[in-house]
Order: structure tokens, then C-alpha cells, then sequence
């Protein structure tokens, strides 16, 4: 068994587009038998709603099932469920949404789903999995040496029948090769709205979580299980901090001074941030910087070395050290993808 929890989690590969015209086009949501209802809605929301009128994505979306008709959910009601599988030969997504995990019976899944999985995986489409369903990508066998995550109750179950596969059973989402596995119930939004982001771009991914009323951005590595929550006090002070710290992230923003605003000693601001928080001041610093960069770079005509100075970077040759770090991809090549103002 192999349940491993790293400091680096995601394995990104970039895929973003010479010409700046988006693949991310039609997307099918696969309804097992034993769906789970709010996974299963997780996705509807994410990519089932037209957002056009907002200046967001509006994509070609369907659920399908191996047999159209009624198709039990895990809460005891049924969907109907009109469309096939046939609908799925040529979509850029498939979602697989969690669904009904016994530990003492892992009976196959359908051979018509992982068939499908299988085929959207070997023509390079983005597969995307939501808490249990990282077993039907399992059992399609495109997660053998892949890394890949789940709910944090299913990761030994996952890793001890699919040794093949590395499973982190910390993070929220894992990416390797378009192939994304996201934790329980909210992960599977951040795991959604990351593959918007990367297809999309940051404004357009921002739209849909404004929309939704949820972060534009959680990192996949931000651990998905914290043991002793804080106080309500505790959890105040930090949302504090961090909004502070996003109205000034052009400035040298060291943990000492942090701290001093918390009220807290650097050592135990440190401890308890993490804990809040999910993960260190500095990597949550450091991705809200590449956030806000992605955005200038999007939506101005700024130079490099303005948009690095006023994202906190410094140089532009830092930001850049970052944007291919993070995101495998230069500044400027994600501006000439997604820029709003500059001609791709």
C-alpha cells in the first residue's frame, strides 16, 4: 500500500492552447448506479449552467448513463436519466461523481463506464473524478501510475486495491496528465474549477466561483482533513490576516510582521495558519500572487516587470520562476493564451 502526503501534490501538465481558442467544449457526467447527490450537483453547477450573460463559459453539457431511464442515487430517490453513453465518444470531459463504495463488496462497475473512461483518457480528454469515484478511474485502469487522491475515509482502500496508482491522502485535487482526483464534497468544486482555470483562465474560472459564492482558488495540495479545528475566535483572526494580506500582496510581507497583525508569536502564527488554513503563510502568499498575476496579465496591457512588481514577485524574472514552477507555463505564453487585450 502506497498513501503517500508530500509538499509538492499537484502534477501539472499545461494545456493551454497556441491560438488562445479554448478545447474545453462538451462535457458529460457519467450517472452511476448509487450516485451521490451532491457530487452529482457539484458538477452540474460548475459546468451545467450558461454563464455568457456574466462574461463566463457556457459549455455543451449531458448526463449520461449505460441505460437511460430511472438510476438510484445513494440517498434512496431516483434521476431520470435520458441520454446513453454513446453521447460521451467525443466529449472533452468526462465527470465521474462519487457513488456508492462498500468496502466489503467491491462489486465491477459496469464495463460500459470504464469503456468510456478508458476511451476519453487515451484521446487525451480531461478525465475528472469527484471522492469515490477516483475507484471507477481505478477500476478503468487509467490510474495505474498515476497519482491520485479521495476522500481521506476511502485513500487506504484506494491505494491497498490499486497499488499501481500513489495516492495522497491529503490533498484536495490531484492533476497528473489531465487525469484530476479530488477529495469529498467541496474538493470536488476546486478540482472543477482548477481544469475551468487551466482551459479558461483565471477571469473566466473567477466568474463561475463568484457566481457560485465559493474561492476562486484553493491549491490541490492544501490538506483536505485538519484533526483539532480551531476556535470560531481563531478562524476570524486568520480570515482577517489573509484579506489584509491580499490588499497588499505588492509588498515584502514577512511572518513576523503577519504575526504582529494576529496578535500571535511568528512560531505559533505559523502553526496555527497551517492548521486554519490548510497550508504554510508563504505557499498561500506566494499562489494568491500568481493568482493576482494571472489576472493582470489577462485583463491589461502591463509589462512583465510591472504586473511581477505589483503582484510582490519583484523581477519579472522571479514571477516567471513561479508561473513554470506552478503552472508549467511561462508568463508570457499564458498571457499570449488568455490575454483579453493582447492579440494571441
Amino acid at each position: 500500500m502506497r498513501v503517500t502526503a508530500t509538499s509538492g501534490r499537484i502534477a501539472i501538465v499545461p494545456l493551454i492552447p497556441a491560438t488562445g481558442v479554448a478545447v474545453l467544449k462538451k462535457i458529460v457526467l457519467l450517472a452511476l448506479p448509487g450516485v451521490a447527490p451532491f457530487e452529482f450537483g457539484v458538477i452540474c453547477e460548475v459546468f451545467g449552467i450558461d454563464r455568457s450573460d456574466m462574461g463566463g463559459p457556457s459549455f455543451d453539457f449531458t448526463i449520461a448513463t449505460a441505460t437511460p431511464g430511472r438510476v438510484r442515487t445513494s440517498l434512496g430517490y431516483d434521476m431520470v436519466i435520458e441520454s446513453g453513453l454513446d453521447v460521451a465518444a467525443d466529449a472533452d470531459l468526462i465527470a465521474v461523481p462519487a457513488h456508492s463504495v462498500d468496502p466489503a463488496d467491491f462489486s465491477p462497475i459496469d464495463e460500459r463506464y470504464l469503456e468510456v473512461i478508458r476511451a476519453a483518457e487515451a484521446r487525451g480528454a480531461w478525465v475528472l473524478s469527484v471522492c469515490s469515484g477516483a475507484f471507477a478511474l481505478a477500476q478503468a485502469g487509467i490510474l495505474e501510475g498515476r497519482r491520485a487522491t479521495t476522500h481521506w475515509m476511502h485513500a487506504e482502500q484506494l491505494a491497498a486495491r490499486y497499488p499501481g496508482s500513489t495516492v495522497d491522502a491529503d490533498a484536495l485535487y490531484v492533476e497528473d496528465r489531465k487525469v484530476v482526483t479530488s477529495a469529498g464534497t467541496a474538493a470536488g468544486i476546486d478540482a472543477a474549477l482548477h481544469i475551468v482555470r487551466k482551459e479558461l483562465g483565471a477571469s473566466v474560472a473567477n466568474v463561475v466561483a463568484r457566481r457560485m459564492v465559493v474561492p476562486p482558488q484553493r491549491d490541490g495540495g492544501q490538506a483536505q482533513y485538519i484533526q483539532s479545528p480551531l476556535s470560531e475566535d481563531c478562524a476570524d483572526s486568520f480570515a482577517e490576516v489573509a484579506e489584509w494580506m491580499l490588499q497588499h500582496l505588492g509588498e515584502d510581507l514577512p511572518v513576523e510582521q503577519l504575526a504582529r497583525r494576529a496578535l500571535m508569536s511568528p512560531r505559533t502564527f505559523a502553526r496555527r495558519f497551517r492548521a486554519d488554513m490548510g497550508t504554510t503563510p508563504a505557499a498561500w502568499l506566494n499562489r494568491q500572487r500568481i493568482i493576482r498575476a494571472q489576472q493582470l496579465l489577462e485583463q491589461t496591457e502591463l509589462s512583465l516587470e510591472t504586473v511581477a512588481a505589483d503582484t510582490g514577485f519583484g523581477a519579472a524574472a522571479v514571477m516567471r520562476h513561479h508561473f513554470v514552477k506552478v503552472l508549467q507555463v511561462t508568463p508570457t505564453a499564458y498571457r499570449r493564451a488568455f490575454s483579453e487585450r493582447v492579440p494571441a
